[in-house]
């Protein structure tokens, strides 16, 4: 592929093509196998998400929404919609909670990963990384390092 665009346009800066291109391949296919096990097991990739920040965090698997985002790096109207999404579902509950006496600012909204909610992580999670244990599998522990 570098070698054909360096035919068809000299100059341009092929370099990365070797790089970034299989990396980006690779990341499709992880992605689509991802989705598949999540499939398999009745859980989309946000929902995921929002489950395994909650349960990473510990007991008592509680966070706030913006605990919540800090943690998963997306918008807090992306955490609105998918704790709405699995609150619907009954896998975690919404709580708000006052501030004290002095304090300015709005009302916090603690999130709590409910038992349907925990039983679906502990399932999902030991399904994907099952999964991805094997796509790995092949791979030397020095590999395994290096690719770390």
């Amino acid at each position: 592929m570098a070698a054909a665009w360096r035919r068809e346009q000299p100059g341009a800066p092929t370099q990365s093509i070797e790089i970034v291109t299989p990396i980006w391949w690779l990341g499709k296919l992880f992605t689509d196998d991802r989705a598949r096990a999540l499939r398999a097991a009745g859980i989309d990739a946000a929902t995921l998400d929002l489950l395994s920040v909650l349960r990473r965090g510990g007991p008592p698997y509680t966070l706030t929404t913006r605990e919540i985002a800090n943690r998963t790096l997306v918008t807090a109207g992306a955490v609105s919609q998918r704790v709405a999404r699995a609150e619907s579902q009954g896998f975690v509950e919404r709580t708000a909670e006052r501030r004290s006496p002095g304090q300015t600012g709005r009302t916090a909204v603690r999130v709590t990963l409910t038992a349907a909610g925990y039983e679906l992580i502990e399932q999902s999670v030991a399904e994907v990384l099952n999964r991805e244990a094997r796509l790995v599998d092949g791979l030397s522990a020095a590999e395994r390092e290096t690719l770390a």
